[in-house]
């Protein structure tokens, strides 16, 4: 996989028929080890060939699979979520409020003292 996923960025950068030693020193430089043996097979089965035609004879053999399953159940209803959350807000919000007032008074400023 990591050999295909070169491949294609390197075609995506502009180089249309990329080398086995393109695809190396492109694997290369992200700290990658290339296999040569799946990397020469991957070369040579590109060999002649147009990405975009095996790309899109490719997406064709996929279409005949479907679309795999039914997916997910829908939803629950929601009704009444919203006011528990706004007052979890308030909540919040009364608390760092709270937690501010013995900041001020540590240093007497909040009872008039003789600071």
């Amino acid at each position: 996989m990591k050999h295909v996923a070169a491949y294609l960025l390197l075609v995506l950068g502009g180089n249309e028929s990329p080398s086995a030693a393109d695809v190396s020193k492109a694997l290369s430089s992200v700290g990658v080890e290339a296999d040569d043996e799946r990397l020469n097979k991957l070369i040579s089965d590109m060999e002649g060939k147009d990405l975009n035609e095996l790309l899109e004879s490719g997406k064709d053999m996929l279409a005949k699979f479907g679309g795999g399953g039914g997916g997910g159940g829908g939803g629950g209803g929601g009704g009444g979520g919203g006011a528990e959350a706004e007052e979890e807000e308030k909540e919040e919000e009364e608390e760092e409020e709270a937690g501010d007032a013995p900041v001020v008074d540590m240093f007497g400023a909040g009872d008039g003292g003789d600071y």
